[in-house]
């Protein structure tokens, strides 16, 4: 497992419990409020799950992140690691869609207690933050690794962005969304870019376009008859890339084609999940969730070699 898959890995799974820590509160009243919906004052019982589970969810990753990953390798003194020229930046924009997804989550759980939405924006923004804030500050104290000016100022941008739209228009209009398709590549260094196919979805740039998906209808007067739901996405992605900076290394092996680094462009259509009618808690929960995925659509791509493709269906 190499550094970004470790951070992957332990974000996911803050993510996860993140998710379903809230249990089910029993109302006894006629409009018994169910799990999946926000209370609507604050509740002190849900307030008490809401910081044991965060608490111990913070706990246990950090724990287990450290046995299993910091504990195998030097400590030093804290120190600086600038990867910011790396994969073109693409690790970067993972940051962003961490940090923008853990505020956004977050905040959700947030507001199942009852706290209002702008208390709960701030709360939730926080706990994102110090979770991703905390990876850097043990990473710094690793010799193998450093703490990363440029990942601090993508998870800025993350949770930036999604406070600023809170506290701004009091929804998201614009979403920060990932797709993946099979580059090829990873089968000339799969130990790098993945061996599996969900490997190679959090390990294989090459496949990964990170995406600004746009809500349009809400910039429009309310009597606007354009979809809700319907987006302009623009995305960014990248391919040859099999090593961090350069291919160097694999220019001299015959069985390794010789890959041009480039960068990628897109513009594309979406869904803005969110903003489906339904009157299912679940399936609102559902909407949230997987929300961050870029919907498959026709796709307009611009490479830096100078070239331009249409995708009938791209993702």
């Amino acid at each position: 497992m190499n550094l970004l898959n470790r951070k992957i890995n332990i974000i996911t799974a803050f993510i996860a419990v993140m998710i379903f820590l809230c249990p089910y509160v029993n109302a006894q009243q006629s409009d018994s409020v169910s799990f999946f919906t926000p209370a609507s004052n604050y509740s002190p019982k849900r307030g008490r799950l809401f910081v044991i589970g965060v608490g111990g969810a913070y706990i246990a990753s950090f724990s287990s992140l450290y046995s299993t990953w910091y504990s195998d390798y030097p400590q030093s003194n804290f120190h600086f690691f600038n990867d910011f020229n790396e994969w073109n930046q693409m690790d970067k924009l993972g940051h962003i869609g961490s940090a923008y997804y853990l505020s956004r989550w977050s905040t959700d759980i947030v507001r199942w207690t009852g706290t209002d939405k702008r208390k709960s924006a701030f709360i939730g923004t926080s706990i994102g933050y110090l979770f991703q804030l905390s990876i850097e500050v043990m990473d710094g104290f690793s010799a193998q690794w450093g703490f990363s000016p440029g990942d601090i100022l993508a998870n800025t941008v993350g949770s930036g962005l999604f406070l600023s739209q809170e506290l701004g228009w009091g929804e998201q209009r614009i979403t920060f969304k990932y797709s993946y398709h099979e580059s090829g590549l990873a089968q000339y260094r799969p130990n790098t870019l993945g061996g599996t196919i969900p490997e190679r979805v959090f390990k294989d740039y090459n496949g990964q376009t990170y995406w600004v998906s746009t809500n349009v209808y809400s910039f429009l007067p309310k009597e606007s008859k354009f979809p809700k739901w319907l987006n302009i996405a623009v995305g960014y992605g990248a391919e040859g890339m099999l090593g961090a900076k350069n291919n160097d290394w694999a220019n001299d092996n015959p069985g390794i084609p010789k890959l041009q680094r480039v960068r990628q462009y897109y513009l594309s259509i979406d869904v803005d999940l969110r903003r489906i009618k339904t009157k299912s808690s679940a399936l609102k929960t559902l909407f949230e969730v997987f929300g961050f995925l870029k919907i498959p659509a026709p796709t307009l791509e611009y490479s830096s070699d100078g070239k331009w493709l249409a995708h009938g269906f791209y993702f």
